[in-house]
């Protein structure tokens, strides 16, 4: 199987003054499109490995299958959270679950912002299969930090590519930022299906 990079969801400068033009441009076309190379040029290394059956670079191939493999994975998410129309608290059932396993979306909102700052990659929110609950994560690079069986419903990509052209080292107002562009009917809609999964 060969991955290809999807076009944004909404234009370049869509996400105007929170995200600017020139980010998305730059993350969306050279960072993420760099992943997508690199999963299948591993991709392919594997393959002709199994195929002479020498196995020398399979280490190194493998590790790349799981750092661009989870950074595609995971900008993808990142670019379908967002929308022009964001800015909302989630509604219906999502909500009910952030009130139920975090007490309120304030202290879910506090606690994922906290992951934000303290993360080397992403902040995410999980559905946590083993433990049936949402639970926020810190994750480094892309996998660093993840947790098993768990399903990511949001992503926020705290890279430096992500925010430093717009915000210098000021990654709390990127983070502030993020919350005036979430859409949340993508992190509604996998919810949905976590929960039909596992429940």
């Amino acid at each position: 199987m060969s991955y290809e990079l999807d076009p944004l969801p909404y234009d370049y400068d869509a996400l105007e003054p929170h995200l600017s033009e020139q980010v998305l441009t730059w993350h969306h076309d050279t960072h993420h499109q760099g992943y997508v190379n690199g999963w299948n040029a591993a991709d392919e290394t594997l393959a002709e490995n199994r195929e002479a059956g020498e196995f020398g670079s399979s280490g190194g191939a493998l590790r790349n299958v799981t750092h661009n493999g989870s950074g595609h994975i995971l900008h993808d998410l990142f670019w379908q959270n967002m929308s022009p129309q964001g800015g909302d608290e989630p509604e219906g059932a999502l909500a009910d679950r952030i009130a139920e396993d975090f007490g309120s979306y304030e202290a879910w909102k506090g606690e994922f912002e906290a992951a934000a700052g303290a993360a080397g990659g992403w902040a995410l929110l999980v559905y946590d299969s083993f433990s049936n609950q949402l639970r926020n994560v810190v994750v480094d690079k892309h996998d660093q930090g993840a947790l098993w069986g768990s399903h990511p419903i949001l992503a926020l990509d705290v890279w430096e590519h992500s925010y430093y052209h717009d915000y210098g080292p000021a990654r709390g107002d990127f983070i502030s930022a993020f919350f005036e562009v979430v859409d949340w009917e993508e992190p509604s809609a996998r919810y949905e299906q976590a929960v039909e999964l596992f429940e």
